[in-house]
């Protein structure tokens, strides 16, 4: 636990606590009155409840919109399932930036809707709630499919049995089983929309803010570092909270019922109800999930001279006045740091998820919680705290090139332990022991018992922390430097450029990075051997 330990409080306590310190300590002296003179403000109060609001409501729109495509990919088995089931992935692995582009061009001024219908839903909460929903619909449908499809069936075919209708057999006995990993899904869609950042920035606009919005705000346009103190302190303990709740809910998962294998439990669809299922459920992810990306990629392409390259030409012109460099030169920038990041977090990540194997208690459980902040706490303050923290030796990384991949390895780890801890857990320690009995050194216990088992496991972390550290925005728009910039950061200063080539090169770069993204994600399918695991 030690690296990892060190690693967090280095690089993501310490930058959180110079913020705080920053905005609330004044000529020496701690300013506390000032968290209640910030929560005074009827424009602060105003988006903590639209925060808490638009939260509240994309969950419920989630789970009523992904519930069915859950049972679904449980208990039905037709052709192209895998693949599907990697499509439905992909927008959890977008950038919030893409995402916001995608529906952009879909709702926006001149979108889609806009074309046929003269419908414009960009500015408007709808946008919003509709883009939470395409972002967070692999949430639902893995972490609730995920048990689902290994509840055993015979269950409630007995509950039918002995006189139950079929809802009343899926109310008393496949429900009850289901409730924890609903609990889990519902808080980890209600974390990831409280701390929503892209979406609303670009589908928002001036009139909707939420807490990580408003911290960006107050501290790239306003410079008022005691208001973002404040509000990084209401959102961390909010964070802290859900994350307690998730932790009780992913424990009563692991004691819900006994499990089978899904392959016991999938069937082709039978009757006309089933089928009308499966079509409404495809339907709906043509809808909500393909289509935004289909017309990303269509207006990428819709250049004013007629479809062509036009735009990704354009791409490789240093003279946009936007950035020292190329556009392009965005996506090698992107790769490089992505490496760099991925390697980091596997290294972390996996001392961290073998550590949380082989001890249990408080200290643990504490442990694993920190592991998970950085998902829900605002990666605005991460990237500012690391300007204002790491400025001094011998943490004066301000114009090292090794800071970008630090702040995308802190939302990398998360991936790496959840994906690594179920099977790190599944080996069985005599194995372990009876290696160390025959004079197997801890080290050759690990290359020669452990790591044959979870090989797959680390490849399939090291892609998802591959695919989410490159769209990390929160904290890389802050310390990526003028001439090394991301995609995510190109793609954000495009946008907020006028003219429609600024807007078409901006449509351009979030396609390459959806297609970089979708094509990481279908290898980890290939590879994936399990579905254990919450991502």
């Amino acid at each position: 636990m030690a690296l990892p330990v060190a690693f967090f409080a280095v690089f993501f306590a310490y930058p959180v606590a110079a913020i705080v310190a920053r905005g609330l300590k004044i000529d020496g002296v701690w300013r506390f009155g000032r968290i209640g003179e910030v929560l005074a403000q009827s424009d602060i109060r105003h988006v903590l409840w639209f925060t808490t609001w638009q939260a509240l409501a994309s969950t419920a729109l989630t789970l009523l919109i992904a519930l069915p495509g859950a049972y679904v990919f449980a208990r039905f088995d037709f052709r192209g399932k895998q693949v599907l089931r990697a499509v439905v992935t992909v927008p959890f692995v977008l950038p919030t930036v893409v995402v916001g582009t995608a529906f952009l061009a879909l709702v926006g001024r001149g979108g889609f809707l806009d074309q046929l219908w003269g419908v414009r839903l960009d500015t408007t909460v709808w946008a919003i709630l509709l883009a939470h929903v395409f972002f967070n619909y692999a949430v639902v449908v893995r972490t609730v499919g995920g048990l689902w499809s290994q509840l055993d069936p015979r269950q409630e075919e007995a509950a039918r049995m002995l006189g139950a209708s079929r809802f009343a057999a899926w109310r008393r006995v496949t429900l009850p089983a289901l409730s924890p990993a609903v609990a889990a899904a519902a808080l980890m869609v209600f974390l990831f929309t409280f701390t929503s950042f892209g979406v609303v920035q670009i589908l928002g606009g001036p009139t909707f803010s939420t807490l990580e919005v408003e911290i960006y705000r107050q501290t790239s346009e306003i410079f008022d570092l005691a208001t973002a103190a404040v509000l990084t302190i209401v959102q961390f303990v909010a964070v802290g909270a859900i994350l307690a709740v998730h932790a009780w809910t992913v424990r009563r998962r692991e004691t819900a019922l006994r499990l089978v294998a899904p392959e016991v439990t999938a069937r082709r669809p039978c009757g006309a109800g089933q089928w009308a299922l499966l079509g409404g459920v495809l339907a709906s992810i043509l809808v909500l999930l393909v289509l935004p990306l289909g017309v990303l990629v269509q207006r990428s392409l819709d250049a004013p001279g007629g479809y062509g390259f036009a735009y990704y030409k354009a791409l490789t012109s240093a003279d946009s006045g936007i950035f020292l460099v190329a556009p392009i030169a965005a996506i090698g920038n992107s790769l490089e740091y992505a490496l760099a990041a991925t390697a980091i977090a596997v290294v972390i990540g996996g001392l961290a998820a073998a550590a949380l194997t082989r001890r249990t208690g408080r200290l643990v459980r504490g442990f694993d919680a920190l592991l998970m902040l950085p998902l829900g706490v605002s990666a605005v303050t991460v990237g500012f705290g690391f300007l204002i923290a790491l400025d001094e030796p011998p943490l004066d990384l301000r114009s090292s090139w090794i800071l970008v991949p630090l702040a995308q390895a802190l939302v990398g780890v998360p991936f790496v332990v959840r994906t690594m801890l179920p099977v790190l857990r599944a080996v069985d320690g005599r194995l372990r022991e009876a290696a160390a009995v025959l004079g197997a050194s801890p080290w050759r216990v690990w290359r020669e018992v452990d790591l044959p088992m979870v090989r797959r496991a680390l490849l399939i972390a090291a892609g998802f922390a591959f695919a989410v550290s490159l769209g990390e925005f929160g904290a890389t728009v802050f310390i990526a430097r003028p001439d090394n910039p991301t995609l995510p950061v190109a793609v954000a200063r495009l946008l907020g450029r006028a003219g429609d080539l600024n807007y078409g090169q901006a449509m351009a770069l979030s396609t390459i990075l959806m297609v970089v993204c979708a094509v990481a994600l279908l290898l980890l399918e290939r590879i994936r051997t399990d579905r254990t695991g919450e991502f």
